[in-house]
């Protein structure tokens, strides 16, 4: 028996921020060696959402080289850009015949950023989870690492394996493997910095709402000093009337590396104006190497060009034999 197979990606629609990284990435980088991995940076999902056609190039750059900056090992993982490898499109486009609407229609995230698009929401909004379940199942991926706000897309993933393998297989011989979740309960929901009821997320207008891993120390300073903070004496977990409080306290405890018991030992008795500049310097420590490990990847651009390079190859090799399985299954005549 080989190693599980594990599939994630994240859009390149701006810089990755401390959610991203320690509800996500850094857990990537702390299990990659007990699985087979594929890490996309996923620019297909970039465009369900306006976006700007002259950054997109440069921030699929920017989160391919913060995939390695933050430690993703090759050695134990696939990195790669989404759309140099077609199968996603075209299984995606498979699958969406198979998937009923009112699947769809009823995801949160789609009704979410529907209600603040109005008219202008595209179809590709609409299937965003279709192309997800793709680009799971064209790698086999035994487990996917998601936040809870991405369970609902998972769920939907497993009902069309269900789907397909019911009308176009047998339970002797599936043509899709079936997923499973995995999910890290620590540090798995970042909050904003400035609504410590919501999560931290590069979709919020507000800069101040989060800590980017890219930004210099001047910069995180002004975003800790500045983040919203409440009156009360003592700083204390878990207490639903502060979740600021809890939110600041978790993020201090994740960058230190400390338990809970020993950041609430070293911290309860603090008020902010002694913790903020506390959080400040741990986070600008904790920083610090990715930052110059990015920078070392960004001025060697031949490097990074053969890394997606390769990556490609490799997820073109295990996709297109899904593709092709896929396609036997639902009776296409193979290229002649």
């Amino acid at each position: 028996m080989g190693k599980q197979r594990v599939l994630s990606g994240v859009q390149p629609t701006g810089n990755l921020h401390l959610g991203n990284y320690l509800g996500a990435i850094r857990n990537w980088v702390e299990i990659q060696s007990n699985y087979e991995n594929f890490f996309c940076v996923v620019d297909l999902h970039a465009i369900t959402v306006p976006h700007n056609p002259k950054t997109l190039a440069q921030d699929t750059y920017t989160i391919a080289a913060l995939y390695l900056a933050c430690g993703i090992d090759l050695n134990h993982s696939t990195i790669f850009v989404q759309s140099h490898v077609s199968a996603h499109s075209e299984l995606a486009w498979l699958l969406n015949c198979l998937t009923p609407l009112n699947w769809l229609e009823r995801m949160i995230q789609f009704k979410e950023k529907a209600l603040k698009q109005g008219e202008n929401v595209s179809v590709g909004l609409l299937d965003y989870p279709v192309l997800m379940a793709a680009d799971i199942l064209l790698y086999d991926a035994d487990r996917v690492p998601v936040g809870e706000d991405q369970k609902q897309h998972l769920e939907l993933t497993r009902d069309i394996v269900i789907r397909f393998n019911d009308q176009f297989a047998t339970p002797e011989n599936p043509v899709l493997k079936m997923p499973e979740p995995l999910i890290r309960t620590e540090g798995a929901r970042v909050m904003s910095l400035t609504d410590g009821t919501r999560k931290m997320s590069k979709s919020d207008p507000s800069e101040m709402s989060r800590i980017n891993l890219l930004d210099p120390p001047e910069l995180i300073q002004k975003k800790i000093k500045r983040c919203k903070t409440d009156p009360i004496v003592g700083l204390e977990f878990d207490n639903p009337e502060r979740p600021e409080c809890n939110n600041l306290l978790g993020l201090y405890g994740l960058l230190s590396q400390k338990t809970k018991q020993e950041v609430i030992t070293e911290c309860q008795d603090m008020g902010w104006g002694k913790f903020k500049p506390l959080l400040t310097e741990t986070t600008i420590e904790a920083l610090k190497p990715i930052q110059l490990k990015y920078q070392e990847i960004m001025d060697n651009k031949d490097y990074l060009d053969s890394v997606l390079r390769e990556g490609k190859e490799k997820a073109e090799t295990v996709a297109n034999q899904t593709l092709t399985r896929v396609k036997e299954a639902l009776g296409y005549l193979a290229p002649l």
